[in-house]
């Protein structure tokens, strides 16, 4: 091992340049407490919002305080070495050459939203033949872009709600609200969401309820996204449930369900009603039969397989009644780095589950090195 009397160097990637920058940084804080100081060494590496990778200031706030969101500025620049036989991070000293190389056991790329968790920073990785947490370059990629997820999942036989991508006549992604026909709209009814394909933390999202609302709507996604989903909105009760690799051969695990029910008042679950205000309980576990909970667990795997997923994944839901009466299960999204804030749910349901957060966070690391190098996916 490179690290200090033979731990573990493991390098923790976090910030980036997605719209998602804040809560990744989070994240990091929350996953770097928890990895064991006599078994690991931390190596935080910041991915500023302009791309630059730096190694931070001391002092690098990674909490939101008083609604002030962290980002990552100052700091040693570095950029990690493509060579496989180097595996780690070089110094850049502007000016001068290249300077002194920090290696690294394992990256934990506590990265979300784009140019981090769509599969970007894990081609970067596979090109160094470094181990990683998490899924590989085509879970990452397909389980960032909504469309595709979809596409995969109902390939699979799992439940996917109706929408439409905004694209035109030669199916070229055009975000231009008009090319939602009088049929699709009738289809779709209102209220219906609109989403940038390719983004986390309910960023960009619009809850249109008015048909006149829908271009500033998909407007805003578009400033985000260029490719714009629009889904009709699925009643039901909102479910996640959080997805393990098995540790060892097997199928992957699955936590205990939880539910979230908004506050009176509260529309829907945003990104301030996630990260800001007190808007949301949260039952963890989730109160649900022991059918419901099973049939929760085993669509959550089912999708973590289909999608190829690696390491974790978090899979949210909508459970309804159907017009035949029984369950309605539907799958909302898949997440490959879901949030490790300290009121993220992933967590949380392993908690529930018997496995606390710095289990959790070693296992995550266990497996990855125990996997290797892996090839491009």
């Amino acid at each position: 091992m490179s690290g200090q009397a033979g731990k573990v160097r493991v390098a923790v990637v976090f910030g980036g340049r997605s719209e998602e920058h804040a809560i990744s940084c989070v994240s990091a804080g929350s996953v770097m407490a928890a990895l064991d100081p006599d078994r690991y060494e931390v190596v935080p590496v910041g991915i500023a919002r302009d791309g630059r990778w730096v190694l931070p200031d001391p002092g690098q706030q990674l909490t939101i305080t008083d609604g002030a969101l962290p980002e990552v500025v100052g700091g040693t620049a570095v950029s990690l070495v493509g060579d496989p036989q180097s595996r780690g991070l070089a110094v850049l000293e502007p000016g001068a050459a290249v300077g002194a190389l920090t290696e690294v056991d394992v990256v934990f790329p506590v990265l979300h939203g784009t140019y981090g968790e769509d599969g970007t920073v894990q081609g970067l990785l596979e090109m160094t033949g470094l181990p990683y947490v998490g899924s590989g370059v085509f879970a990452s990629a397909a389980s960032m872009d909504k469309e595709f997820t979809k596409k995969l999942l109902a390939a699979a036989g799992l439940p996917q709600g109706d929408h439409v991508v905004l694209r035109d006549a030669a199916g070229a992604v055009c975000a231009d609200p008009e090319l939602l026909d009088g049929a699709a709209r009738e289809r779709l009814g209102l209220p219906v969401f609109v989403k940038p394909a390719r983004a986390g933390s309910s960023i960009g999202i619009t809850k249109v309820s008015d048909w006149a609302q829908f271009p500033a709507a998909v407007a805003e996604a578009a400033a985000v996204d260029p490719k714009v989903i629009v889904e009709a909105a699925i009643p039901g009760r909102e479910i996640e449930c959080g997805v393990l690799a098995a540790r060892g051969s097997g199928l992957p695990e699955a936590s205990l369900p939880a539910e979230i029910r908004l506050h009176a008042g509260v529309d829907w679950y945003d990104f301030a009603a996630k990260y800001l205000d007190d808007a949301a309980d949260f039952d963890i576990p989730a109160d649900l039969t022991p059918e419901q909970t099973a049939a929760v667990q085993d669509a959550a795997r089912r999708a973590y397989l289909a999608l190829d997923c690696r390491g974790l994944a978090r899979v949210d839901f909508f459970l309804g009644t159907g017009a035949d009466g029984r369950d309605h299960l539907v799958i909302n999204e898949v997440n490959t780095m879901p949030g490790f804030t300290p009121i993220s749910m992933f967590a949380r349901m392993w908690a529930a589950t018997g496995v606390d957060f710095a289990e959790l966070v070693d296992r995550l690391v266990s497996g990855a090195l125990g996997n290797g190098s892996r090839p491009a996916r």
